[in-house]
């Protein structure tokens, strides 16, 4: 294995590549329905398979993700998934009739479905735990970027080519992907080799498949089969989660589910999801269908908005970094509620460039929401979890994609028919049908804003510091205590005196260690403000000096994150204690906090070291000495 492998930059760049692909994929193919119909002389509800069919796949998929990346080499399970959209791209762009181009694009989902949550779980584990929140915001922005530059890049080859090219064009894509991962990726997570329960396997299928195939057939003309397919969903889902919690070894461990922030987390995602989805989709028929605009400008209308949510992903994941969810996410629900009714509104004045500025706002808003709710709600789960966790939220992604791309596809053509019905002429219809359409879209977001604003008073919990079977885990020192950035320079002072420690990290309110403070930091801090303050014999020495009195109380009550060290030094807790020796020596470090999985279970310092070294030396002479005896 190259050093390459370990590379954090270089490993999340592949993820991050990969879950654009996988999402790219979800929509790059709808744009070229028309012509698929027309070559192959079929009508919507048969072409309409290749996104059902599609979504179906990929749903089923998710489940057993967490299953394959615990017993898969992460390097194999990687480069196979992303064969699979090879292969599937292949049968698709040489497929001569249309039962061979739905196995294709089946084929193609199943990569789909695998490579989302492989994709999030190698950049939890490998992304640095104080830049969680930019890693997955990196995440964030190609889920965000994938299903809205498909339309762009399917409408200008299709302004060119046949709908073959576009099957061509992302085998070529898929195959740079599989070289890269070829290249860069090694065997990253810890495989268990988990037992698979099949009737588990079973009874999900079965629920993603009644669920996703009733919302998505729900306006297709027969309420009755939608609404059974749902119905024994919904039933299968409960069997699922009830035999959940009798096995060993879960398929998806459902725990996850109670941990509150986690579970609001994922619904505040689908939200974002819906809305994201469902305008990426319903905008292009809108602006062909009712503006008689072409595919590219339909295109073209969308760019903007891609291009700056890039952009804006990356930046809310450096704002959690810093400053958790607290008022990003309300940010986020509050613009893309309000644009989204803000476009609905002015799509009757047939501007397209009006549309495109507002869209900015729509995906934009969007694009500060998903990779900061993922990494908030994935932070609040034990590490045991994370898989799970991930599975989850994958799976609410195609659940999401599914209801915003079918079921408001669905809205707005019922809503446009029936406006048609009552005789307005068939622009005001169209207008009428997206005005509806974006009114619901908004109030799905107005009550993303309401739990946005409730989960930002969930605090970090205390979590409990088990066990782990390295020499670290038995010589770190549990008992951590914690200072908040916003907590005074006065209260780090009676931390060490009332613990008797001398120093402590200092971590945010998104649980990330942003800086460590000492006394050593403060003393000299103190000193500098002040030269009267030479070391803490001053505060006997001055004591009568109502100068210093009076300069000392507001230097205590700065925030200590005005002092703290900002380049906190770290160990992680499967580092042998060769490795940690080397990481004190050469930083001139007393101590450092210890990471499992990025998150802090305690601190080592060189007393610790020390104790166990006499300690274990002490406990080997007995031995020798019978042994030379």
């Amino acid at each position: 294995m190259s050093s390459e492998t370990h590379n954090p930059k270089k490993v999340i760049a592949v993820a991050a590549f990969a879950a654009f692909l996988a999402t790219f994929n979800e929509t790059f193919l709808n744009i070229g329905f028309t012509p698929i119909m027309e070559d192959f002389g079929i009508g919507v509800s048969t072409v309409q398979w290749l996104a059902g069919a599609y979504m179906l796949g990929a749903g089923v998929m998710v489940p057993i993700s967490a299953f394959l990346y615990r017993s898969i080499p992460t390097r194999r399970l990687f480069l196979s998934v992303v064969a699979l959209f090879i292969i599937g791209s292949i049968i698709g762009g040489l497929a001569l009739n249309f039962p061979v181009l739905l196995i294709g694009r089946i084929i193609q989902a199943l990569g789909t479905g695998l490579l989302i949550p492989v994709g999030m779980n190698i950049t939890l584990e490998v992304a640095p735990r104080q830049k969680l929140g930019i890693c997955m915001g990196l995440m964030g922005a190609m889920t965000t970027l994938g299903p809205s530059l498909s339309i762009v890049i399917a409408g200008a080859l299709l302004s060119v080519f046949s709908w073959h090219s576009l099957l061509w064009v992302f085998a070529g894509l898929s195959t740079l992907c599989f070289l890269c991962g070829a290249a860069i990726l090694g065997d990253i997570s810890k495989l268990t080799h988990p037992k698979l329960d099949a009737l588990s396997v079973t009874l999900i299928g079965l629920a993603l498949v009644g669920i996703l195939y009733g919302v998505s057939a729900v306006f297709d003309g027969n309420i009755v089969i939608s609404l059974a397919a749902v119905l024994i969903g919904l039933v299968s889902l409960i069997l699922f989660a009830t035999r959940q919690k009798k096995l060993e070894h879960p398929l998806i461990d459902l725990r996850a589910l109670s941990v509150k922030p986690f579970a609001i987390g994922v619904i505040m995602n689908m939200i974002a999801l819906i809305i994201m989805f469902a305008m990426n989709i319903i905008i292009p028929i809108f602006i062909q269908g009712s503006l008689g605009a072409s595919p590219l400008d339909a295109a073209f209308t969308l760019f903007p908005a891609i291009i700056l949510a890039a952009v804006t992903a990356p930046l809310a994941g450096k704002i959690y970094d810093k400053h958790g969810v607290k008022a990003l996410l309300p940010v986020g629900f509050a613009i893309t509620a309000a644009s989204t009714i803000a476009l609905s509104l002015c799509a009757s004045t047939g501007s397209l460039i009006l549309m495109a500025f507002l869209f900015i706002f729509v995906i934009s808003g969007s694009a500060l929401i998903i990779g900061p709710v993922q990494s908030f709600a994935l932070s609040r789960l034990d590490p045991e979890l994370n898989a799970h966790g991930v599975t989850i939220i994958s799976t609410g992604f195609q659940v999401a994609g599914c209801i915003g791309a079918t079921f408001f596809s669905g809205v707005y053509a019922v809503a446009t028919s029936l406006a048609s019905a009552s005789g307005r002429f068939e622009g005001m219809a169209a207008y009428t049908g997206f005005l509806i359409t974006g009114c619901m879209l908004a109030v799905i977001g107005v009550a993303g804003l309401i739990l946005a604003f409730r989960i930002g008073t969930y605090k970090n919990p205390a979590k409990a510091i088990t066990a782990a079977p390295s020499v670290l885990s038995k010589i770190a020192k549990r008992d951590v205590y914690t200072l908040n950035p916003n907590g005074k320079v006065l209260d780090a002072l009676r931390i060490f005196v009332d613990k008797g420690i001398s120093g402590m990290p200092v971590v945010s309110d998104a649980d990330e260690v942003v800086g460590f403070v000492s006394d050593g930091d403060i003393m000299r801090y103190l000193a500098d403000q002040h030269p009267a303050f030479k070391n803490p014999y001053s505060f006997i020495v001055e004591s009568d000096n109502d100068r210093f009195d009076e300069k000392l109380t507001s230097l205590l009550q700065f925030p200590v994150s005005k002092i703290a060290t900002k380049h906190v030094i770290s160990v992680d807790l499967n580092m042998s204690l060769g490795e940690i020796c080397k990481v004190l020596g050469e930083h001139h470090l007393k101590k450092a906090p210890v990471l499992e999985n990025g998150q802090m279970i305690g601190i080592i310092n060189r007393s610790n070291i020390t104790r166990y070294s006499v300690n274990s030396y002490l406990e080997k002479l007995p031995a020798a000495a019978a042994s030379s005896a």
